[in-house]
């Protein structure tokens, strides 16, 4: 398959788009206080809400990088063809 120049940019940007937001994400389901069996951040055990959303932060985290990754594979092709 060959994507056009336009759409390997768009999957990059996808890929930067992900690692930035999950993280943040991340960080804030960490903070939530839901996320501990006690309560309070940090303390006693993680809850399902914290484990879940961990998975979920996982897989998009998984799946944005390997979109970015297509996306540069693509637009390395692309140069490629375009010297040639």
């Amino acid at each position: 398959m060959v994507l056009s120049r336009r759409w390997a940019v768009f999957l990059v940007g996808v890929g930067i788009w992900t690692w930035v937001i999950w993280p943040r994400f991340a960080v804030a389901i960490w903070q939530d206080p839901r996320a501990w069996a006690s309560g309070t951040v940090g303390e006693g055990a993680p809850t399902s809400f914290l484990w879940v959303h961990a998975l979920l932060i996982a897989a998009s985290l998984a799946i944005g990088t390997t979109v970015g990754v297509l996306g540069i594979r693509a637009l390395l092709l692309a140069r490629r063809r375009q010297a040639s």
